[in-house]
This record gives structure tokens, C-alpha cells and sequence, in this order.
């Protein structure tokens, strides 16, 4: 991640001109993204189909991918992009249909562990979806081949490859075995 010293509002992120990147803003600090390799889509992906599928086929609300911005604070603005969210159906129908970034945080936010990561960005990440109201954040790690689930600092659930992630009160229902994330 690349972090590009400038003082930057949500508005004017989304009126930046495409330039081939995907960006976040951290408390007004804008950050380059890099696109994702292979294993990493993939695995967003896989899990990106297998929750979009259930939510749909049981109309619980909206997934997004990677490209949805979710404005989690304001001034300095914090915008943020998770690999895969999801919004429960009650917060799509009181929000409506937005133009630009989601205003709050994802019900639910799916963060996939790439090479190039560290473990105080993932930290950071994982800590400011949670501080922002995300019920739920999955980290998945493709070289563990494990996810863990966090729904606060300190309820955190280690899954390895055999277990089962399952979307309790969140998604009521999903479940999703680990191994079919790296399938």
C-alpha cells in the first residue's frame, strides 16, 4: 500500500479521475492499493460467490465487492473498501439507493490476506471496521488456508481449513466451510 501525503475528503476521493487504482482514505490520508494477485481474487471471490448466493437466495440484503467504499467517519473522512461486505436488508431499505460511497459500515466486512500485507495493516484494518460498528470481520489468510472471525476486540474465533465459518446473527443461516474458500 502506498500512502500519498495529502489531505483528502470522501467527496473528493470519488471525484478523482480514474487512474487504474483503487483507493482508501484513512482519516483524510489517501492510500493506493494495489490490485490484488491471483490467489487473493480468487479466494475474495469464492467467497464473494458462496455469500452473495445465500443472501440472495434468502433475500437478507446486499453484497458488495472490492470496489464498494464505505464511508466509516468524517473530518478527516475515512473511507474504506473491504474485499467482500455485506449489508443487512433492514440498513439497505432505511438507507436507500446511494450514489457514491455506502455512509456507515458494512454489516458485515471480508478482509483476504495478501503477500504484500502486514500484520499491523490488517491489524488496523480489522480494528477500524469494528470501531466503526461492523458487526462481523473475516480475515482469511490463503497461506494458513484459515480465517478468523472477529466480532469484537476480544470475541475472536481462530478457523482452520476443517471448521466451519458460520454468519450467526449477521448472516442468520450461512455457513461456509473453510476449505471451500481456497477450493
Amino acid at each position: 500500500m502506498d500512502v500519498v501525503r495529502q489531505q483528502v475528503t470522501a467527496d473528493e476521493l470519488l471525484r478523482m479521475p480514474d487512474d487504474g487504482f483503487r483507493y482508501e482514505l484513512v482519516q483524510g490520508e489517501l492510500r493506493r492499493m494495489r490490485p490484488a494477485g491471483n490467489v487473493h481474487g480468487r479466494v475474495a471471490m469464492n467467497f464473494g460467490i458462496a455469500l452473495g448466493g445465500y443472501v440472495k437466495a434468502h433475500d437478507l440484503g446486499t453484497v458488495y465487492a472490492a470496489e464498494t467504499g464505505f464511508r466509516l467517519s468524517s473530518d478527516p473522512d475515512t473511507v474504506r473498501a473491504p474485499d467482500v461486505a455485506f449489508v443487512g436488508q433492514a440498513r439497505v431499505r432505511a438507507v436507500g439507493e446511494v450514489e457514491g460511497f455506502w455512509p456507515e459500515a458494512p454489516d458485515l466486512a471480508v478482509e483476504v490476506i495478501s503477500s504484500r500485507d502486514s500484520y499491523s495493516e490488517v491489524e488496523e484494518k480489522v480494528f477500524g471496521w469494528l470501531d466503526a460498528g461492523t458487526k462481523m470481520v473475516v480475515v482469511i489468510n490463503p497461506r494458513q488456508r484459515s480465517a478468523t472471525v472477529y466480532k469484537s476486540p476480544s470475541d475472536i474465533t481462530a478457523l482452520a481449513e476443517a471448521d466451519v465459518l458460520a454468519g450467526g446473527d449477521v448472516v442468520p443461516g450461512f455457513e461456509l466451510a473453510v476449505r471451500e474458500i481456497f477450493a
